[in-house]
């Protein structure tokens, strides 16, 4: 298994998240950095050259794939522990696993309860109730 994270730390950058996805009949393997003061193209090109060599003996998927590296953008997902902490004071969607839907601003993440401030009330939610959660931008 590569250590993304130790390859991120390599060109200043911290990985963020990875995913396999199929669009358009082509297998994409796509790779998240973040970075203080956000990442440039130059960012994801540098941790892209530093990586393929080391995909090339080993690929993350069997079969042709295409490598991307970009930031996780402004309304991204929110999958771990840390995203969540270094999301507070933003907006979220959460979607949880009964399908309820809730909005509203992080206020805190401690002890696995994420907790969040909605229109009505603060909401506490258990991480392991979260199926889908995404911070957004209000226009």
């Amino acid at each position: 298994m590569i250590d993304l994270q130790a390859l991120a730390k390599e060109c200043g950058l911290d990985f963020y998240d990875s995913e396999i996805v199929n669009e358009n009949n082509k297998t994409i393997y796509r790779i998240y950095i973040t970075k203080n003061g956000g990442v440039t193209l130059d960012d994801c090109e540098k941790f892209s050259r530093l990586l393929s060599p080391i995909l090339d003996v080993t690929p993350p998927v069997n079969g042709d794939y295409t490598l991307e590296v970009s930031s996780p953008g402004l309304e991204r997902n929110l999958k771990k522990e840390e995203h969540f902490i270094s999301s507070i004071g933003e907006k979220i969607i959460v979607t949880l696993n009964s399908k309820e839907k809730f909005e509203g601003e992080i206020l805190s993440f401690e002890d696995e309860i994420l907790t969040i401030k909605t229109q009505s009330e603060n909401l506490k939610i258990k991480f392991s109730d979260i199926k889908k959660a995404r911070t957004f931008i209000e226009w």
